[in-house]
């Protein structure tokens, strides 16, 4: 027990560290909503300031310049932690002014790739200036042990775990009880009232970025005697800083300090179990840690699908339709054929590298490019390829080319692994979980020398076919004309296969996930295979790449593949344009060791800085273009395109369906029920008791006043929140059913924010409609066709913007595509939120006369509105709601009439659309 102690003691050291840095990661996020992936990097940079203060020096971080600059002296610990701070301070302030302030409205992953661009350029110049030597700092605290047992602790790690704790506890009564933490906290809560009461969210932010670089620094120093100074060594430290901010969800300080002080110290006795005992792992202990914290928060605090009020806009660009594929595959290829057998030596080896690059970078299009999900370890899939196609070919004698294919594969399945964590969690959650995954993958497997031949690395078997050497060959025949065919050959079928992907249907619901889960749920999608998908299709490409990348190397080591390799290379493919195929190739020709790096090599003789130049305008280009380079290239195309002329389609496409129709005025039989429906939010009631029926060709109107509760039922039917209570549909119970799986039995909804796919076009977006109706056989559709709805809603009134991305139209006409998209999955029965918000007067009754056509062709609507004239002279029946209770059920004369619908909702009886509008807005 002594020793088990003595070990977690001494975890205390790397868990402060762990610690403060999480504490800075809470203060930036709170005060910018930046997950500052350069954190590590700067505590470095703090640290080697202050060793080399210590020493009498001054570090000059610019290149050109001396390396730095003489003191005259030694000085002590205190000026030169005094110092190294106030540089701190001021790095903070200069970050914040010159990248993140003009970031502040771009997405968590613009800003979160901006400061992957700060960690690159910091530590290149670090590397450049100071080698990559370990330098050892001086003691800052004395020397002594604590006895446990028979085992001894090192005073120093529990003081600098005291200090941290210190420090946190200080940062904790600066927010609490002064007027800077006061106005910090006012403004992360609301900037706009922070403005209006006075207060400058820009001097709140600069002060806190001030800070939290500061006590990066502090970490940094503290932990320097500790742990010699090399360039990434502190930057791995990112990872379990991560997980203690998640621990503290990036809200909480004090949270934050303890799960940081809790993972050094899991760490260090996961160390001591792995020396001490037989059948525990060797490696990959440490990281284990960070995660399985990280997981057990998906667990607990993940959810399938983001809850209503939580879907937040976080656009990466349009993904354009790619036309003309097999025109620009044939051009594309046959001048890389040319510059193949043009080029030699290096500049050939250079081309080799991009189409290898590229393959990689593709399937970052694919995940997060197309489907949305943020995956910083497609480098690290491609290393299980590599590693597992040296044991095929190697141990096994599997021939190629079936040995990259199966490595391929076993990526892919690794790759839905990584996917899983995707089924609870989005966003800046997934990111760092499958950064998570990937450092401990590296640690456990590629690092291993029992898995993959340790420092020397792993053999790779030469690929053969039929007799033919296609490997890349050694000395004056390197490399060969017949690797860099074959690699442009699996470059030019995955780039068309992704292109295909894009066109197809799978791919259009990939784009629906990516911009709107809700919304894509609704239609039909299912989102937790699309995102499975995504991932296991990303991963078989980069399994690809990653087996490419083997043969050219003709060794697999954990190099080439490491986590931060595989984090710059998800930066380079943001920045050339993660959300085309044209962005992935062009990502390749920026890679390291790519044709960009070789020719400016040669001719500018850039080869020394090309890492801290290309992290500059890493991050010039997240905030001048967003959408990165090849979005830019595409907006060009757009420009110089003439607009083709709109197409209205005859008015005899909607057709009713023979024999399911109930004649006008006149319903059918019974073909919705929803009784004893309760939900509950703790102890608030929202849906008391309801039980409602809807008749087939019947128009049900569902009104009250705001929090009535109408969205809450919506929602309860529709299975997008938890209820008690029976859903039937036809002879279908729905309850226990899953959103998509309602929707593909014929129940189809609209949102009351609308919660459309803004960076895809109308048409897209009606498409993704109908893939509702592709799941159901012909027999069981009843409705309208969803061809003659697509027609009648998405081009009827928005044929002159039917190609145009629904994001840059009016609210009007968002509204109507909103319907359209409904309608068009052939729906029994049609859940309409608030479908005439934002319309003028004559849109709204243009609207109700679309609907009423719906309703004769045998679609049942049951419809929430605000819109007075239009629900009246629109629905059959009306039931209006009050405090989550059914107060009134009968037809709109006898609504209108009601004495309890009167005090409860409409003020007045209902005389004239204007009266009634604004008494609905009372």
């Amino acid at each position: 027990m002594d020793q088990h102690l003595a070990f977690l003691a001494l975890g205390l050291g790397n868990g402060a560290v762990y610690a403060a840095l999480g504490l800075a990661l809470v203060m930036t996020f709170r005060s910018s909503g930046v997950v500052n992936f350069s954190t590590g990097a700067v505590a470095l940079y703090v640290a080697y300031n202050f060793a080399f203060l210590r020493r009498g020096e001054l570090l000059v971080p610019i290149p050109g310049l001396p390396k730095s600059v003489s003191l005259g002296g030694p000085l002590g610990v205190l000026p030169a932690c005094v110092i190294s701070l106030a540089i701190a301070a001021l790095l903070g302030a200069v970050l914040y002014v010159a990248i993140f302030r003009p970031l502040r409205n771009a997405s968590t992953v613009a800003k979160a790739v901006a400061s992957i661009g700060v960690m690159l350029v910091v530590q290149d110049v670090l590397a450049q200036r100071v080698g990559t030597n370990p330098i050892s700092v001086k003691r800052i605290f004395p020397a002594h042990s604590i006895g446990f047992g028979g085992a001894h602790v090192p005073t120093d790690r529990i003081i600098l775990a005291g200090v941290v704790i210190g420090i946190a506890l200080l940062l904790a009564l600066l927010y609490r009880f002064t007027r800077f933490g006061l106005a910090t906290r006012a403004a992360a809560s609301s900037e706009k009232g922070a403005i209006l009461t006075g207060l400058s969210p820009d001097t709140i932010a600069i002060g806190n970025w001030a800070l939290s670089t500061m006590v990066a620094g502090i970490s940094g120093i503290l932990i320097a005697p500790i742990v010699p100074l090399v360039p990434l060594s502190y930057t791995l430290f990112i990872v379990p800083a991560l997980a203690a901010a998640f621990i503290g969800n990036f809200g909480s300080m004090t949270l934050a300090v303890g799960g940081g002080l809790l993972i050094g110290m899991l760490q260090a006795e996961g160390t001591h179990l792995q020396t001490t005992i037989s059948w525990f792992p060797r490696a990959g202990m440490s990281e284990v840690v960070p995660l399985v914290l990280i997981l057990a928060f998906l667990v607990f605090r993940g959810k399938p699908l983001p809850t209503r009020g939580a879907v937040v806009a976080r656009s990466l660009g349009r993904s354009p339709r790619p036309e003309r594929i097999l025109s620009t595959t044939v051009i594309a290829a046959v001048i890389a054929v040319v510059a193949l057998i043009a080029t030699s030596g290096a500049d050939r080896t250079a081309l080799i590298v991009t189409f290898i690059l590229a393959v990689i970078a593709l399937s970052q299009v694919v995940v997060t490019g197309f489907a949305g999900q943020v995956s910083l370890a497609q480098l690290t899939l491609a290393g299980v390829s590599a590693f597992t196609l040296s044991r095929l070919g190697e141990d096994l004698g599997v021939p190629f080319p079936f040995a990259p294919i199966l490595a391929a594969l076993v990526a892919a399945l690794v790759g839905v692994v990584f996917g899983l964590p995707a089924l609870r969690v989005r966003g800046l959650p997934l990111t760092v979980a499958t950064l998570t995954l990937a450092v401990f993958l590296d640690a456990f497997w590629f690092q291993s020398g029992a898995f993959t031949g340790g420092l020397t690395g792993a053999h790779i078997k030469p690929p053969t076919l039929f007799g033919l050497d296609l490997g890349i060959g050694a000395g004056q025949g390197y490399p060969r004309i017949g690797f860099g065919l074959l690699c442009l050959t699996v470059l030019v079928v995955v780039a068309v296969a992704v292109a295909l992907l894009r066109r197809s249907r799978l791919g259009a619901s990939m784009l629906a996930v990516r911009a709107n889960e809700r919304s894509a749920a609704a239609a039909g999608v299912d989102v937790a295979r699309v995102k499975l998908a995504a991932f296991g299709i990303g991963a078989f490409i980069a399994g690809l790449g990653g087996a490419l990348m083997a043969y050219q190397e003709t060794l697999a080591t954990s190099q080439s593949y490491s986590v931060f390799a595989g984090i710059g290379l998800f930066a380079v493919v943001y920045v050339a344009g993660i959300t085309s195929v044209s962005g992935g190739i062009l990502a390749g020709a920026l890679g390291p060791g790519a044709i960009v790096f070789t020719l400016s090599a040669q001719y500018l003789h850039l080869g020394p800085y090309y890492v801290t130049i290309s992290g500059i305008l890493l991050v010039l280009i997240v905030i001048r273009y967003p959408e990165g380079i090849a979005g830019q290239f595409h907006r060009l195309l757009d420009r110089m395109r003439k607009p083709s002329g709109a197409v209205v389609p005859p008015a005899d496409l909607v057709k009713p369906v023979s024999g399911q129709v109930a004649p006008a005025g006149q319903l059918g039989d019974l073909l919705f029920s929803a009784t004893g429906l309760n939900v509950n939010y703790g102890s608030i009631v929202a849906v008391d008791d309801v039980s409602i029926r809807v008749r087939q060709g019947e128009i049900l109107g569902l009104i009250g006043p705001n929090g009535a509760g109408k969205t809450t039922l919506i929602d309860a039917i529709s299975g997008f929140t938890k209820a008690e209570g029976n859903v039937v549909l036809g002879d279908v119970r729905l309850d226990s059913m899953r959103p998509h799986h309602r929707s593909r039995l014929g129940l189809g909804r609209s949102f009351q924010g609308v919660e459309l796919y803004d960076d895809l076009t109308v048409r897209e977006n009606v498409e993704v409609g109908r893939g509702a109706a592709r799941h159901r056989p012909a027999a069981a559709r009843r409705g309208t066709d969803a061809d003659a709805l697509a027609s009648l809603f998405g081009l009827l009134e928005l044929d002159s913007v039917a190609e145009r991305p629904v994001g840059t139209l009016s609210q009007g006409q968002r509204q109507l595509v909103s319907v359209a998209r409904v309608l068009a999955g052939a729906p029994t029965l049609a859940l309409l939120d608030e479908p005439a918000a934002g319309l003028d007067t004559g849109e709204s009754l243009w609207l109700g006369e679309r609907l009423r056509s719906v309703r004769d062709t045998g679609v049942a609507i049951m419809m929430v509105d605000h819109d007075m004239e239009l629900v009246l002279q629109v629905c059959d029946r009306i039931i209006v709601l009050d405090l989550g209770a059914v107060i009134a059920d009968g037809t709109p004369d006898e609504i209108r009439n009601d004495p309890r619908v009167v005090r409860a909702y409409l003020g007045t009886p209902h005389v004239s659309s204007k009266g009634c509008e604004e008494n609905a807005r009372m």
